[in-house]
C-alpha cells in the first residue's frame, strides 16, 4: 500500500427508492441522523450534504421535460415532479423469465409476464460445447423476440412517454433493438432497474421503483 494510504477505504454507499409522498419524511430522518443539510442542484438532481459528511443524491424518476415541479425549495419541487403521472413502458427480461407492462403513477395498468427456458453455461469442451453454445444462443434469441413482440402488443394504444429497461442489461438492450419496438425508439430510456427473475410481485415492485425518487446515499467514512 502506498505511503499515506494506510487504512484508506472508500465511503460505503447504498441505494433507496422513495415515493414522492414519503420524500419529506425521508429527508427529515436523514437530517436527524446526520445533522444540518445543505442543498445543491447538480446535473443528476438534488444533492444533500450533512455536517457529518454524509451525502444523498436525489434523482427524479424522469426529466422535467418542460413540466418542472413546484415548491418553495428543492425537496418540494422534486416531490412535485415525481408526483406527476407519466406513462412508462416497462421491460424486464432475464433468462428465467420476463415481464412487460404499461405503468402510470407507480401502478401496472396493462401487463404480460411469462417464462422461457434458456440454458445455463456449460463447462464441457469441444464439439459438445459448440453445440451447447448454439442451442443456448438460439434460446436467448427466441426469448428476445418473444419479449419484444409482447411489449409491442402491451404498449399499443398507450401514449408511452418513457421506456424503462430492467433485469439482464444485455438482454434488455437486445429486446429494445428489435423491429417490433422500432416505434418506441424516440422514447427516452430511464435508468436501468436491476431485478431478479421477473414475476408478478417483481413487476409490481419495479413499477413503483420506476416512478420513485432514486436516492444514492454515501455514508461518512468512520
Amino acid at each position: 500500500m502506498p505511503p499515506g494510504q494506510a487504512g484508506h477505504r472508500s465511503a460505503p454507499t447504498r441505494l433507496a427508492f422513495v415515493t414522492a409522498p414519503r420524500l419529506a419524511g425521508w429527508v427529515d430522518r436523514f437530517a436527524a441522523g446526520h445533522g444540518r443539510l445543505q442543498e445543491e442542484n447538480v446535473d443528476d438532481g438534488l444533492q444533500l450534504t450533512a455536517v457529518d459528511g454524509a451525502m444523498a443524491l436525489l434523482t427524479p424518476p424522469w426529466p422535467r421535460d418542460g413540466r418542472p415541479g413546484r415548491g418553495a425549495n428543492g425537496i418540494e419541487r422534486l416531490a412535485s415532479l415525481a408526483s406527476q403521472e407519466r406513462s412508462l413502458g416497462l421491460i424486464l427480461v432475464r433468462r428465467g423469465g420476463y415481464a412487460v407492462a404499461v405503468v402510470t403513477g407507480g401502478k401496472v395498468t396493462s401487463s404480460k409476464t411469462g417464462n422461457r427456458y434458456v440454458q445455463s453455461r456449460s463447462a464441457a469442451g469441444g464439439s459438445s460445447q459448440q453445440r451447447f453454445a448454439r442451442r443456448r444462443a438460439n434460446q436467448a434469441d427466441a426469448l428476445v423476440e418473444d419479449v419484444a413482440e409482447h411489449a409491442a402488443r402491451i404498449f399499443n394504444g398507450h401514449a408511452i412517454e418513457y421506456i424503462v429497461p430492467g433485469g439482464d442489461r444485455n438482454l434488455a438492450v437486445q429486446v429494445l433493438s428489435r423491429p417490433a419496438l422500432a416505434g418506441y425508439a424516440r422514447c427516452t430510456r430511464l435508468p436501468f432497474l436491476a431485478t431478479p427473475d421477473p414475476n408478478t410481485k417483481i413487476l409490481q415492485q419495479a413499477a413503483q421503483e420506476a416512478c420513485s425518487i432514486r436516492i444514492q446515499v454515501t455514508d461518512p467514512v468512520a
